[in-house]
Parts: C-alpha cells; structure tokens; sequence
C-alpha cells in the first residue's frame, strides 16, 4: 500500500512538471510528513495543492498503519510463526505415503504416536490451534472437514487417514470428503455410537472402530485370559519384547509368488512362524497347510523378532 501510493504520488508530481528525482522526493517528504523544502510550494496550483491533500490523508495513514502492522509483527513473533508455517507447508507438500490424523485428542494421540514408533510419517489436523502448539509433528490447524483443509495436509499423496474427531458426524463428513479426493485412502474412522458403524463403511471407511467395545473386550480378555491377554499387548504395542507381529504383501513380482509355503521355508530362510495367509477374498486362512500356495496379493501375517521380520521383508520383496 505504501509502494503504490509512493508511485502514484511520483507520477502524479511528474504529470505537474516536476523531474522524476523531484517528484520522488516531494512524494516522499508528503508522506513522511516532513515537509522539508517544498518544491515550487508558492506556485503550486490549486489542482496541485488538492494532489498534495490526496497524497498526505493517503500516504499519512497508509504509513501509519504500516508501522502499526509491522510493530505488532514484531513484538507478538507473528513473523516467526508465519515463516515457521510457510516453512511447515512446504515440508507437507513434499511428503509422500504419510498418515493423516484428524483430531488431536485422546484417541487421535494415542494413534498417532503409535504409527510414528513404526517409523511411519504422521500429519494431524485440528481445529485447536493451543492444542497442537509446540508440536514437533507436521500439523495443519483448521476444519477436517473442509476439503482445502485436507489438501493442505497432503492427502492426494498419503496413503491412510484417521478420522478422530469428537462427533461421528463430523467422522463421517472427513470419510465422504476422503475418499471423494483420494479413492486409493485406507480410512480408518472412529465411531461413538453403535448405529455409526454402517454408516461410516458406506461413507467409504476400510474400517470402523469403537474405542468404547475395544477397551471393553480388553477388559474382558484380561479377565477371562489374563496371560494371552499381555502376550499379545507385549507383541502389538509395548517395546519392552524383541518379539513383533508383521503384515507383509505378496506382489507379482515376488519370488515367493506361485510356491507353497513349504517351498518357501520362511522358518528356515528368514526365522518367522506364519500365523496366517490372508486371500484375495478378505478370509483369513489360519495356521495354513505347508502346501498352501503363495499367491499374488496375498497377504503374509508372521511373528518373530525385528531381525527376522526384515529379513521376511527381503526374503518377499
């Protein structure tokens, strides 16, 4: 604003007769209001006095509200977050394959630190600007279910989104808008009330959860069988056991596609026990025959130690 009322007032003064090195100055001193040797001041004429008036009300009070803006910049670190977010927004811009979770709550957190102890990369959402203060995780602040909102937060390059927000409406508009964007999105969404679970798979959720029944059947487990119970919470979640749980999916190209699984010897190549083979169809086929045939697309679910778990990943890649 100060720039364009500093061109109009150097071209204006030029117009008047005036050389371009004077009407900058005259310009100048108008809007700073220093008024020092005013050039042909006796002779002005009137047009040019009433260009002088536009120029000080104009120039006056733009530069006034310049300095004001610029102070307040400057004492509330509003530069400082402005570039820390442009610096952000370039950061989420180049992410690729990263998770989305919408909601910086209880359920949101939890999920969210869970996936970034697996080595994934995480972008959260949220409205509350306080609540996700002082993250060191990428966050865009603002309404999920808006659609320049998920743009911002990368969501035609991530592969899997977390709907946590408090109300299972706003769940299922974060659903419909996903999945219009990114049809290839593993949507995950959390559902409070029972009659929201169909209704967040129509809506496009790969699957539904209700933190609610889970935390129940736990409760549940622990009583009914306590040691399965920590076995598996040891294996799923706690780091305190060299011992894991892996997915890992049969591409065309694997060498392992076409071949039993006695053939592959996963036991002895890589040191994992397969618990399971999950079909093309979705079904599970639990502890699998040795002559089960490894097919593409298939999907291989093993346990053993870190080690063994990459070496399975080599082994199938």
């Amino acid at each position: 604003m100060v720039l364009a009322v500093f061109v109009f007032g150097s071209i204006g003064y030029a117009y008047f007769g005036l050389s371009p090195i004077d009407a900058m100055y005259m310009t100048i001193t108008t809007i700073t209001t220093v008024g020092y040797r005013e050039l042909n001041g006796p002779d002005l004429t009137n047009a040019e006095k009433v260009f002088t008036m536009t120029i000080i009300v104009t120039g006056v009070s733009t530069a006034l509200y310049t300095l004001t803006l610029s102070v307040q910049v400057i004492v509330e670190g509003q530069l400082r977050e402005f570039v820390g977010r442009r610096r952000m927004d370039r950061k989420i811009a180049s992410m690729r394959e990263h998770v989305i979770v919408c909601g910086w709550g209880r359920v949101g957190r939890a999920a969210a630190y869970d996936i970034m102890a697996t080595g994934r990369v995480v972008v959260v959402v949220d409205m509350n600007a306080d609540r996700v203060a002082g993250l060191t995780i990428p966050t865009i602040v603002g309404d999920a279910t808006h659609d320049s909102t998920l743009r911002d937060a990368g969501i035609e390059h991530a592969t899997a989104l977390i709907a946590a927000l408090e109300g299972d409406a706003e769940n299922l508009f974060v659903t419909l808008s996903s999945r219009a964007i990114n049809p290839d999105l593993f949507i995950v969404a959390r559902a409070r009330q029972e009659e929201s679970v169909n209704k967040l798979s129509r809506a496009g959720a790969d699957r539904v959860v209700n933190p609610q029944e889970l935390g129940a059947a736990r409760m549940a487990s622990f009583v009914v069988q306590p040691n399965v119970a920590e076995f598996v919470d040891v294996v799923m979640h706690e780091r305190s056991m060299d011992f894991r749980m892996q997915e890992v999916e049969i591409h065309e190209d694997s060498p392992l596609a076409g071949i039993s699984l006695r053939d592959a010897n996963l036991r002895q190549r890589a040191g994992v026990l397969v618990l399971a083979l999950r079909l093309d169809d979705g079904a599970f086929n639990t502890n699998p025959d040795p002559d089960t045939i490894i097919h593409a697309n298939h999907v291989i679910i093993a346990v053993g130690t870190d080690e063994a778990l990459q070496h399975l990943v080599e082994v199938c890649r």
